[in-house]
């Protein structure tokens, strides 16, 4: 069964549809890769799924259950995690502050010690105490990173979790990923224009072009895929 459903879903700015009638099923413990050009509607896709926008047409299902046009916080603690485009941190708190922020409406046993145990794996322990803004923009991603962690979603959408981070925290990341996915079994939708990264961390690829999915397979398939070269991987 899949964990996340949309059918239809549309999406459109003006006179520009980002997301076209788009039909995608996400399997549960996969690590589904999101790939396209800059405008192909990935992010736009995530928005819909996490409330941030409503779509104009088509619904959203988590776990079979739909979840179109539900606020953010309240589609957030049915088990869906958001990574953003461009990193969120609250800059005046601390490390630590940033993480108990994720659970602060929730019932968390012992959430200070989740997070030091959070923050320990992410390698960001010795930095508990400091202000976020005096973080560098990669150990910023890795705090954000560690926050989504703190409710245990079952669903992360990580969008470009590679973005102006050093290879090292690259590295991080993706590692985090493959053992969460495969320790505790959850699902993870990536973006990212990092397409050797995808290739070697994802179970299996979806393309978009101009808010369409043009192609969807295992890495293997969708590198030989000649509609894929043509309007992505060759450009």
């Amino acid at each position: 069964m899949p964990i996340l459903e949309t059918r239809d879903l549309t999406k459109k700015f003006g006179g520009v549809t980002a997301v076209d009638h788009l039909s995608l099923e996400v399997e549960e413990y996969s690590i589904l890769g999101i790939l396209g050009p800059n405008g192909a509607g990935k992010s736009t896709l995530f928005n819909l799924i996490s409330g941030v926008y409503r779509p104009d047409a088509g619904e959203v299902s988590f776990k079979g259950k739909r979840i179109t046009g539900l606020a953010p916080h309240k589609i957030a603690r049915k088990g869906v995690g958001r990574m953003f485009q461009v990193t969120k941190v609250f800059s005046k708190l601390s490390v630590l502050e940033n993480m108990l922020v994720a659970v602060v409406d929730r019932k968390t046993v012992n959430p200070v010690k989740r997070a030091h145990e959070l923050l320990e794996y992410v390698g960001l322990i010795n930095l508990k105490d400091e202000k976020a803004e005096n973080l560098s923009g990669g150990q910023q991603r890795l705090l954000e990173f560690a926050r989504i962690l703190m409710p245990d979603p079952e669903l992360f959408l990580l969008d470009e979790p590679f973005a102006g981070v050093h290879p090292l925290m690259k590295e991080k990341i993706m590692n985090s990923v493959t053992e969460i996915h495969d320790r505790d079994r959850k699902t993870f939708i990536v973006i990212s224009h990092d397409t050797v990264s995808m290739m070697s961390l994802c179970t299996e690829i979806a393309v978009l072009n101009y808010g369409e999915l043009i192609a969807r397979g295992t890495p293997e398939e969708i590198r030989c895929n000649e509609e894929v070269i043509e309007s992505y991987l060759g450009a």
